[in-house]
């Protein structure tokens, strides 16, 4: 599963962690799909986009100093007669002389990106939109931009409530079946788009993009997923890259249970520094040792696992939504002093807030409503991407082996589980390789080295396939490092926006 890019401080909290949480409690079954579908995405074709040279976009006022347009592209690049589809974008023009336009990016997949506009401009630093016009678009299959829809809301309640650690062979029948109203779902609520809607189709939109606005160079600024969407276009279209910052890399060479793996030892890494820290505060459950901290949501998790705790809500609290709110929380510090006290009420056998924490991961707005589509659209653009994931005796295996020696083995058992949707999917993508480029456009690359959705060591390799690129690197704990509290990060980043200088070599931000 590609990883997921969470700032807890902006309008993106809803949607903090669904899609570390959607990697954990995804199963599989086995779909059948049309012959023309079964077969190798088909969008992983390399022609180029067609994209009418006067085609540009027509902003209207749409709030304070926001700007909205839609643009109409292939549906499928490679086949442009199966129609069209309208991507919706935004912008926050430029404050003052203007340079250029900065793209960006918030992660996902999924997630919608109109929001991360306003946000950013708001967030880094005057210089950056004082120079540039900042521009925010949903993704193929997201949000206001053909959304595919695979679940219903009573079906993405009960699936992000299922049991994500399957135990016994009827459990794991079970959670199987669950998972296959997934990809039959996007076969059957969405079939004209969600066939369409992968990353190698997303970077040809990206082009689709630079030349609608009218820019010679993309300037692009991604988080998480949007790294691993700025890499392939600096792959695909090297001589249209223009500034490109990375930030909480995804190294694309790797495989969706490498990923996976990859990302459980980093939540696991994540949650011994929480455990760590809690100790010296009052309202942590325990103040003896960080031993007795995660024996604590070890001995949680495995009473959730059979038996649901109370709330004051409609529904008991149960070993899923617990993963959430435990997974949402690693994506910041900023969260882990909520963490804390909803462990010590659970302790208390009040799960309330433990709940409510998972319900703001997962963007829920009501019982069984939800504000996008992004459960949806996570699976749908994932599994498209990669190739099948082992099926039940593989899941099982990696399962028994991330878990044997994990702080809390329940979540890294979950971590395997997860990939099940992309095991049955109907259509995969072609196995990927490290990315090459020939772009000379310096790139940014941005690390965090508590980094436990994206781990550090991935924004080494993608320094090293990427080679015109450098690495900054912020020494903390959180997903992702630029707009998130840090002046050292961010006056590098934009000092590279705005005037081109990168960062000396080796450069540290604490």
């Amino acid at each position: 599963m590609k990883a997921w890019r969470a700032q807890q401080s902006s309008p993106m909290n809803k949607v903090a962690a669904l899609g570390a949480v959607l990697a954990l409690v995804a199963v599989g079954g086995l779909v059948g799909a049309p012959a023309s579908l079964a077969e190798e995405n088909p969008l992983t074709a390399t022609s180029l986009p067609l994209v009418r040279a006067t085609e540009t976009l027509t902003w209207r006022s749409c709030g304070t100093r926001l700007e909205c347009s839609s643009l109409t592209v292939p549906k499928d690049y490679a086949n442009p007669a199966l129609g069209t589809i309208t991507l919706a974008l935004n912008k926050v023009p430029a404050r003052g002389p203007r340079m250029g336009t900065l793209v960006v990016n918030p992660g996902g997949p999924g997630v919608a990106g109109l929001g991360y506009a306003a946000y950013l401009a708001s967030a880094l630093p005057a210089s950056v939109n004082a120079m540039y016009d900042i521009v925010g678009f949903d993704t193929r299959g997201a949000g206001a931009s053909a959304p595919v829809t695979c679940l219903t809301g009573r079906q993405t309640t009960r699936w992000l409530r299922a049991d994500p650690t399957p135990d016994t062979r009827s459990e794991q029948r079970a959670y199987l079946k669950l998972a296959s109203e997934i990809s039959a779902g996007c076969l059957q609520r969405s079939p004209q788009i969600a066939p369409y809607v992968s990353s190698d189709a997303t970077v040809n939109d990206l082009e689709s993009v630079r030349a609608a606005l009218g820019e010679e160079k993309l300037n692009w600024l991604g988080f998480s997923y949007g790294t691993y969407l700025g890499a392939l276009y600096a792959e695909k279209f090297p001589d249209r890259v223009g500034k490109m910052v990375l930030d909480g890399a995804v190294d694309p060479a790797l495989d969706a249970m490498q990923i996976s793996q990859g990302q459980s030892d980093g939540f696991q890494q994540s949650l011994l520094s929480f455990s760590r820290d809690c100790i010296t505060h009052a309202n942590c459950p325990s103040t003896k040792s960080s031993r007795q901290v995660l024996a604590g949501i070890n001995r949680l998790l495995t009473r959730l696992d059979s038996v649901p705790m109370a709330t004051r809500g409609p529904l008991p609290l149960n070993e899923a939504q617990t993963m959430t709110a435990l997974f949402s929380a690693m994506y910041t510090p900023d969260l882990w002093s909520t963490l804390r006290q909803a462990l010590s009420e659970a302790a208390d056998g009040d799960g309330t807030s433990l709940q409510g924490m998972a319900e703001n991961a997962s963007d829920q707005i009501g019982p069984n409503s939800y504000a996008t589509n992004m459960a949806s659209a996570f699976y749908a653009i994932s599994c498209l991407d990669v190739p099948a994931t082992p099926r039940l005796k593989g899941l099982r295996k990696f399962a028994s082996e991330w878990a044997r020696n994990a702080p809390v083995p329940a979540m890294a058992r979950a971590m395997s589980w997860g990939n099940a949707p992309c095991s049955y999917w109907f259509s995969h993508g072609a196995p990927r390789s490290s990315v090459k480029s020939t772009t000379t456009a310096p790139i940014l690359i941005v690390g965090t080295t508590g980094d436990p959705a994206t781990p550090y060591s991935w924004a080494q390799e993608l320094n090293r396939q990427l080679t015109t690129s450098s690495l900054l690197t912020f020494r903390g704990q959180g997903h992702t490092a630029t707009a998130n509290g840090s002046n050292c990060i961010d006056s590098s980043v934009a000092d590279y926006l705005t005037t081109g200088a990168m960062p000396p070599p080796g450069k540290t931000c604490s």
